[in-house]
């Protein structure tokens, strides 16, 4: 509903705690919501909507199980991984798996088909997609879809919890060819999620190939675009500027300090590849791509077009430690770690612990 605002989504699969604001509603009556898994405690007046403008950073307390080391070989690891970190200037700031779909990763897929202007390829990559780690009837499914292509038999099979391909399928029983008529059945949000995904995909790119060159991400080099930090520590995305050779030093001074930041590129309209070096990389991923950033008007869709923005190459890690280590009472001789920081808004929590974890299958670890 529009008289609810909040400062960003949760983790799904979490016990989360967070603000919100309710538009003309008193205390007495949001008190009275029943919800199933979820507590309202009124705390007070506002006299804005709450939005992300308001939200500093997450404060995470993470349990991590089932581990097979000792304890100090436990706390030697942890320690040295955060204080790598520490020294670089914080973890990579990488979108995290569950940003393209844990169990069923098409989000970005979906987004790079509707960036370049294929509809019918990006209905088909949303419905008939499967995956190996989903329901059973539903990869079943998604496969005869795919198989045949018979939209009204598919809204027969497609399982009721699969609301948003059932929305589409209803559409395109009807209407077999108009592949942009069924994507306007799914709510603007959703929308908007699958060229952000795709966004998020070249960034993840750029990202990794920068540190696959040995290239720095807390010092900048010529083209590369940088970015003022406010005092509470978040970066201020749309006051930037291009290093070049003659103002290196100096921004290489002003980063060292903490009052600034390397940013790369999430490509949309208004917001193009770096230069130099790092442009380099943006422009080949671009070309092996197939898009450039004026595809993300997305003619046939406006309403989901992507201006694009910078995001830091780096997010600090704020407030760690290492809480508790103790036998894993549901893993018998195994251990839990119990560990708390905080992150600057934008950042995922999962990047950092897999930078401690190094999960080797992301879908069994969550991500």
């Amino acid at each position: 509903t529009r008289q609810i605002q909040i400062a960003g989504i949760k983790d799904a699969k979490a016990v989360t705690a967070q603000h919100i604001t309710t538009e003309g509603l008193s205390a007495e009556e949001i008190q009275k919501a029943n919800v199933r898994g979820i507590e309202v405690h009124p705390i007070g007046y506002f006299r804005r909507k709450l939005s992300s403008y308001y939200l500093l950073g997450n404060s995470f307390n993470i349990t991590i199980r089932a581990i097979n080391h000792s304890k100090s070989t436990i706390k030697k690891r942890i320690t040295k991984t955060i204080e790598e970190l520490k020294e670089t200037g914080g973890v990579p700031n990488f979108f995290g798996h569950q940003r393209f779909g844990t169990t069923r990763p098409i989000t970005h897929l979906v987004g790079k088909a509707l960036v370049k202007g294929n509809f019918e390829k990006a209905t088909m990559l949303f419905l008939a997609k499967s995956s190996l780690y989903e329901h059973p009837e539903a990869k079943q499914a998604r496969e005869e879809l795919r198989a045949t292509r018979d939209f009204e038999n598919a809204l027969k099979n497609f399982p009721k919890q699969l609301r948003y391909e059932r929305l589409m399928l209803k559409h395109l029983a009807k209407n077999p060819d108009d592949f942009v008529g069924a994507f306007r059945r799914l709510p603007i949000k959703l929308r908007e999620l699958f060229p952000q995904a795709y966004q998020s995909y070249l960034f993840n790119k750029f990202l990794s190939r920068r540190i696959a060159k040995g290239l720095s991400l807390n010092r900048a080099e010529a083209g590369n675009y940088v970015v003022n930090v406010e005092r509470s520590g978040l970066p201020m995305l749309t006051i930037h500027k291009t290093a070049s050779a003659e103002t290196l030093k100096k921004i290489n001074k002003t980063m060292e300090a903490g009052k600034m930041r390397l940013a790369l590129p999430l490509i949309g309209i208004k917001q193009h590849a770096s230069q130099g070096v790092q442009g380099e990389i943006e422009k080949q991923t671009l070309l092996e791509e197939g898009v450039e950033p004026e595809n993300f008007k997305i003619k046939a869709m406006p309403e989901i077009a992507s201006r694009g923005e910078l995001r830091t190459a780096l997010n600090p890690v704020n407030k760690f430690s290492v809480d508790e280590i103790s036998l894993d009472s549901t893993r018998p001789s195994k251990y839990r770690a119990e560990v708390s920081f905080m992150l600057y808004r934008g950042s995922y929590g999962t990047i950092l612990l897999r930078e401690i974890m190094k999960p080797r299958n992301p879908i069994k670890a969550g991500f």
